[in-house]
């Protein structure tokens, strides 16, 4: 009988703390990788740790999970998934956690609640619930964040901070201010409304909701304030204040609303706050983005002549807001002088001028850009450049190239791209080139429903029925549903919301009793074909249809003097209908009414739009 040597069991532990050193080592290098956003790297590195034979553990998965999500690379997460199982930590909350995280990011929701269900553990711990939340918000998924955060209430799993700044962010419009002054109640309810990170997230949610008179009461009750609040203090909202980040922050705000008349005091307030105005640009490009955005580019213009120097985002900052609002010419006019004062040009720069062509048509003028881009600056085309650059054929008519050019990218293209192609097919109503892109882009982003209600609509202007349910039956099966439409009007300070079909605002006889005479005076001079004035009918008579900028441009028209510029933001794309029907409107009442939508502004003027009927 063979017996062991007494100190074999100490020669084994010596050699099992040894293998642990080791994995600490490869961990503390992962975690300084990953910190420095070194993604490619840290799976590198990863791949080196099981070349030379040493296992990973609980504390490794977390940073190659984060790396992958940061990268794009759900495959490459689902390979480390046999990993966790392989190595017995997929019980580790926070491997399940980072799991979760890595499938949210790359907009693969069902996966990421898949192996929340699978896991019984996960339905105990908060960690498990409040990063699958943060997933359902991050990929838009209201409804399901609200689900969970009622199961997670249910199952008795305590709420933290965290859980609150996982749901409070998807309030982003002011559609959002009922379901966000919900969440603020439950703040309160258990315990948070003291937190400061908290606090912050919901004065910003009130912001981007348009609830400006509620913030400085909001503000005023906090126990605790943080710097970046400063200029809520004293002197109104916008007071005195010695801190310029905070007044980005709180112009991209309003950029993001279209809040103008507050933006216009902010800038008022910084003026007489003391400021050394002309000396700091980051406050200066803040308001050129902030007045771009808002449809006053006489005034964005101003400010960016007035700058003593301009620095590569002064540039981009003008240049892109003259190409959201179709202005091509003149954005390209400044791109030019740019490159003529010797600025070293980045890719976002180029992204503006890009965009700025597609917008105007400028097919040619945009195909140089993209080509001078990596021959004349040595930099290299991204997804963003590509589909820049899809939407400059589409709008030509040129889908054959614009497909060709996808096969010769040098960068995988991401969901932007493919999207693009699938808006010119729409464009275009080439439903065999459209299915090709449609399957590529909901492959990329499975959750983005504006891609299956634009496939929807190239199947709706084909008349194929059959392609129609099919897309039904995928939202359905995926359980997504459209983001409703809304649009709002600034006025005297406040916002006025309107949705489809909305009757609850306090004019709303007068807004519809003006839509029902202009619908008159369109028939009237225009002639409509009997289907589409019935069609018309119904939607006066039920309120069925009544698309929110139409209710909102009516409110703007009742609410202003004959000649005033009437501005609108809307969520979404405008549809063909209130496209033509803002046309001719003004045309019969000579005014301008501007519409921002998801994508760019719209001028009316004249019975002719800035976009050229093709946005």
């Amino acid at each position: 009988m063979i017996r062991s040597h007494p100190l074999f069991p100490y020669a084994n532990k010596w050699l099992d703390l040894q293998n642990r050193a080791r994995t600490a080592s490869w961990n503390a290098r992962l975690r300084e990788l990953a910190r420095h956003r070194h993604f490619q790297e840290a799976l590198n590195l990863y791949c080196q740790m099981l070349a030379s034979g040493d296992s990973p553990n609980a504390f490794t998965f977390p940073f190659a999970f984060k790396s992958c999500a940061s990268l794009s690379l759900p495959l490459a997460g689902t390979q480390l998934l046999g990993h966790v199982v392989k190595t017995g930590c997929g019980l580790e909350p926070f491997v399940q956690t980072s799991l979760i995280s890595m499938y949210c990011k790359c907009s693969i929701v069902d996966s990421a609640r898949k192996v929340f269900d699978e896991n019984p553990h996960s339905r105990s711990l908060t960690v498990c619930y409040n990063a699958l939340i943060a997933g359902y918000s991050l990929n838009s998924r209201l409804s399901n964040a609200v689900l969970l955060f009622r199961q997670m209430r249910k199952e008795g799993v305590l709420v933290n901070a965290v859980t609150m700044l996982g749901l409070i962010p998807v309030c982003t419009g002011p559609i959002h201010l009922g379901f966000g002054t919900c969440l603020h109640a439950c703040g309160v309810r258990f315990g948070l409304d003291g937190d400061l990170s908290v606090g912050n997230c919901l004065l910003t949610m009130y912001v981007r909701c348009g609830s400006v008179d509620f913030v400085r009461k909001f503000f005023d009750g906090m126990p605790e304030k943080g710097a970046g609040f400063g200029p809520l203090s004293e002197d109104g909202i916008y007071g005195n204040c010695s801190d310029p980040v905070t007044l980005v922050s709180v112009l991209s705000s309003c950029a993001h609303l279209g809040a103008h008349t507050v933006g216009r005091e902010v800038e008022q307030r910084i003026v007489l706050s003391g400021f050394v105005f002309g000396l700091n640009p980051f406050l200066k490009n803040a308001l050129i983005n902030m007045y771009a955005r808002c449809g006053n580019l006489v005034k964005a213009r101003a400010i960016f002549d007035g700058m003593p120097e301009k620095n590569i985002i002064s540039w981009t900052a003008i240049i892109g807001g003259y190409g959201m609002h179709g202005q091509g010419e003149l954005a390209v006019q400044l791109f030019d002088e740019m490159i003529s004062a010797g600025e070293m040009l980045d890719g976002a720069a180029f992204v503006s001028v890009l965009s700025a062509c597609s917008h105007a048509g400028l097919t040619e003028k945009g195909l140089c850009y993209f080509t001078a881009m990596e021959r004349d600056y040595g930099l290299q085309p991204g997804p963003e450049h590509y589909s820049c650059v899809m939407d400059l054929l589409g709008r030509a008519g040129r889908l054959e190239e614009a497909w060709k050019l996808i096969g010769l990218m040098t960068v995988e293209p991401d969901g932007a791209v493919w999207g693009a192609l699938l808006g010119a097919c729409k464009i275009h109503r080439n439903v065999e080139l459209a299915e090709l892109a449609f399957e590529k882009v909901i492959e990329l982003e499975p959750t983005n429903i504006g891609y299956y209600v634009l496939f929807s609509n190239i199947y709706s202007d084909a008349e194929n029925m059959e392609g129609i349910m099919r897309v039904r039956v995928m939202l359905r099966e995926r359980k997504l549903k459209k983001e409703p439409g809304y649009s709002y009007v600034e006025y005297q300070g406040r916002i006025h919301l309107f949705l489809v079909g909305d009757r609850t605002h306090p004019q709303a006889q007068e807004i519809y009793r003006t839509l029902d005479g202009l619908e008159d005076i369109i028939r009237r001079r225009d002639g409509r074909n009997d289907k589409d004035q019935e069609r018309r009918n119904e939607e006066l008579m039920t309120c069925i249809g009544v698309h929110s900028e139409k209710l909102a441009v009516a409110f703007g028209l009742i609410n202003t003097r004959p000649g005033t510029e009437t501005t609108v933001i809307k969520n979404l794309r405008v549809c063909e209908d209130c496209h033509l029907f803002l046309k001719l409107v003004s045309e019969i009442v000579d005014r301008q009414l501007v519409v921002r939508d998801a994508t760019r502004f719209h001028h009316f003027k004249n019975g002719a739009c800035s976009c050229k009927d093709y946005w």
